[in-house]
């Protein structure tokens, strides 16, 4: 049914992000609408223009007000769809010479594509306006002077005119967003959800102490001076509009632009934001002078460690503190997430007891690290992800406890966390006199000595490397997470380092593909030494580090062994091991040339960096770029000395098949032992922990069995995590 033709009350639709729909209901009643129907990311109501302009002008949650020209059921097929556009009366709609776009959302059995129903919906336009004998227009994706609206869901077409024109998130305040800024309704529905308004109005201050861009301190002081939020705004869809009536219009604004006026100088509210970043405090401050009210909001450079109540607000018995903390979207960034919600909790504890704090996260584990229990959460939005806004009471007692004296800031360590703690401090009193003696400075601390903290501890010269071991299914992982938290808030304190030089990773089972790669790109590497060695090691890229710790005394061993030998590498990685065996001992020497092969381009650029950082010749220490299997097939020349350390499993996609150890080793072991020369050594190594040598290499060659002998004190707890292997022909042994 056609309404166009309506100068009264006529149907309008707001549109609005998920879970705003009942809040917008409400503030759309508040500016003289008539909800009458709410649907997933919208409301209907009645109201004549004055009201829908008013929409435009004061709504601080909908993104976009609809004139509803036709509502219509069993529209399916794109011969419906043009046919139901070209019914619609456009000549009333769209003046002469007029640009058009069609913006379209849904999709049918037979429309699949937005752009086709676009498309589509553009073409029942044309057509009934030439039927009238009138021009085709133009089509303005940019900047068009009538923007439609299309939506098809199960049949039912919705088709009107954009009132709004770009979306009226956009307020025109934020060109400098900072960082994965709220959009600006978003920001004003936490405000709303919150209990700002009511607060306000009775003069309560605001802190967000996470400010950023300053959305949400800018979207709460256009609140306090009674501003409409698109009061700036130069152009809405409307103006282009053929019906559009400027005198209406223009009364609404002066009437807005009085209220402003009004409510700046009466504005009582005191509003504060607070970051270390100036980049972001530069930015929000711009963005607070574009918005038409920098004088109400005091910005202030300080991190959570530094924060303070303001002087002004000391004797404030209550406020809001509100903010949006960063949330981590990848598993790495959770080290500095986890301290920072604490610090959070203990900030707002010490300088705001008596206040309210409301905190919206995308990871509510998150928010359980403030040590405040929500007493009310909603249900968000943000963007793609599933968020939630935390309200807590700020406990007044809190003020007592830090006058007389007592730690109200720190809360007390879980049980578990505090076991936690304690077994790491005991590893490194156990560990302390063996790593003064030997001098390394890569160790591991802990490998999952307590099965409910299911967790490896590495350290490199003073960054810290965690490897969480997948949880089975059979375990709790609202559980698993809680005690991850736990590890990482403990681990930066007994361990005495920033939380952003610990990096964690999800250990899982994987493919041979998966250690080649990249779970980052931050290109941060830097220098470790290892008995006469430095290489290179990158803790954040890839799954593994570049350096294998527990190898340590089998490097040390290849670098004893490997005086004046050929040595050859297979599975070499970052090569480290020939590293260690062209430098040798100081009473000896080392290897006279070596070859180290391997299949990834990756690590054997690595390995390069790693010969240049030592000084090695590459002429006689060549890196080869092949499957090892094939390599060893068509090689001839042999070798003094060999390491053959292959991947438990691998099917990397530039081998011939797969290659799995167990299976394999045979193979392995014997191609190897051909380029074997006599009197040569073979050490053979994996980490497969089930491992069982073939017996009839026992039978072929002279085997034995060093394992025992490759662990380090900071691993002799794993006696299984790798197996190694002494190999020699018979007639040399």
């Amino acid at each position: 049914m056609s309404e166009s033709s309506q100068r009264g009350t006529r149907n309008f639709l707001a549109t609005c992000p998920k879970g705003l729909e009942e809040l917008l209901a409400d503030e759309l009643r508040t500016l003289g609408a008539e909800p009458y129907k709410t649907t997933v990311a919208g409301v209907h109501f009645h109201a004549d223009l004055g009201v829908a302009y008013r929409a435009c002008l004061w709504s601080r949650l909908a993104n976009r007000i609809v004139l509803c020209l036709l509502r219509e059921e069993g529209v399916e097929r794109p011969e419906e769809l043009h046919r139901s556009a070209s019914g619609v009366d456009w000549p009333s709609h769209l003046g002469p010479g007029a640009t058009l776009a069609v913006d379209f959302h849904g999709r049918s059995e037979q429309i699949r594509h937005t752009r086709f129903g676009a498309q589509t919906v553009k073409d029942g336009v044309v057509d009934a306006l030439q039927a009238r004998g009138l021009p085709r227009p133009d089509v303005d994706l940019q900047q068009p002077d009538l923007r439609l609206y299309a939506h098809l869901l199960r049949g039912r077409l919705t088709l009107g005119v954009d009132l709004s024109g770009e979306s009226l998130h956009r307020r025109g305040y934020r060109r400098d967003v900072g960082h994965a800024p709220l959009k600006e309704n978003l920001a004003a529905a936490l405000l709303i959800r919150a209990g700002w308004p009511q607060r306000l109005r009775d003069g309560a201050a605001l802190v967000d102490p996470l400010c950023g861009a300053g959305t949400l301190l800018i979207e709460a002081a256009l609140m306090a001076a009674d501003m409409a939020p698109n009061l700036n705004r130069l152009r809405f869809g409307f103006h282009g509009w053929a019906q559009h009536d400027e005198v209406l219009w223009t009364e609404l604004k002066r009437e807005a632009e009085a209220r402003a006026s009004i409510g700046r100088r009466r504005c009582r509210n005191r509003l504060y934001g607070f970051d270390e970043s100036p980049p972001a405090l530069a930015a929000a401050k711009s963005n607070a002078m574009r918005a038409g009210i920098p004088a109400l909001i005091d910005f202030r450079g300080a991190s959570l460690g530094q924060l303070q109540r303001p002087d002004e607000l000391e004797e404030e018995a209550s406020g809001l503190v509100i903010t949006n903390p960063p949330y981590g979207e990848r598993l790495g960034e959770l080290p500095e997430l986890v301290t920072l919600y604490r610090e959070l909790g203990e900030g707002v504890r010490n300088a705001f007891p008596g206040w309210r704090l409301a905190v919206f996260t995308a990871n509510p584990d998150l928010g359980h690290r403030i040590g405040l229990r929500a007493d009310k959460q909603y249900s968000l939005k943000n963007g793609p992800l599933e968020a939630k806004l935390l309200l807590m009471d700020v406990s007044a007692e809190e003020r007592q406890a830090t006058a007389s004296g007592k730690d109200a800031a720190s809360a007390p360590r879980s049980e578990g966390a505090q076991m936690f703690a304690n077994r790491l401090e005991k590893n490194r009193k156990r560990l302390k006199k063996w790593l003064k003696q030997s001098g390394e400075t890569c160790y591991r601390l802990y490998d999952a000595d307590m099965p409910e903290y299911a967790l490896a501890v590495d350290v490199y010269d003073g960054r810290v490397h965690v490897q969480e071991y997948a949880p089975p299914r059979t375990v709790n992982a609202a559980q698993a997470q809680k005690r991850l938290f736990d590890a990482l808030e403990v681990i930066p304190e007994v361990l005495d380092v920033d939380p952003g030089q610990v990096v964690i990773k999800r250990r899982e089972k994987q493919s041979g593909k998966a250690q080649y790669r990249k779970q980052a790109s931050s290109g941060e590497r830097f220098q470790v030494r290892e008995g006469r060695a430095r290489l290179w090691v990158n803790l954040r890229d890839y799954l593994d580090t570049g350096l294998f710790l527990d190898h340590r005394p089998v490097r040390r061993m290849l670098g004893e062994m490997a005086a004046g030998k050929r040595f050859l590498n297979l599975f070499c990685y970052t090569a480290a091991a020939t590293v260690q065996a062209a430098l040798g001992t100081e009473e000896a020497g080392g290897a006279c040339d070596s070859v180290s092969v391997d299949l990834s381009n990756t690590y054997l650029e690595w390995a390069r960096d790693n010969f240049a950082l030592n000084g090695l010749d590459p002429s006689r220490h060549r890196v080869v770029r092949d499957d090892c299997l094939r390599w060893l097939e068509s090689a001839r020349a042999e070798f003094d000395l060999i390491f053959l350390d292959p991947p438990t499993f691998s099917n990397s996609k530039k081998m011939e098949g797969t290659l799995d150890v167990q299976r394999d080793h045979v193979r392995l072991v014997a191609l190897a032992m051909a380029r074997l020369a006599p009197g040569g050594t073979l050490v053979f190594s994996n980490n497969q922990r089930r491992f069982q040598l073939d017996e009839g290499l026992t039978e072929r060659f002279a085997v034995e069995d060093i394992s025992a002998r490759t662990f380090d004190p900071d691993f002799n707890r794993r006696p299984d995590i790798h197996h190694v292997f002494r190999i020699c022909h018979r007639e040399s042994a």
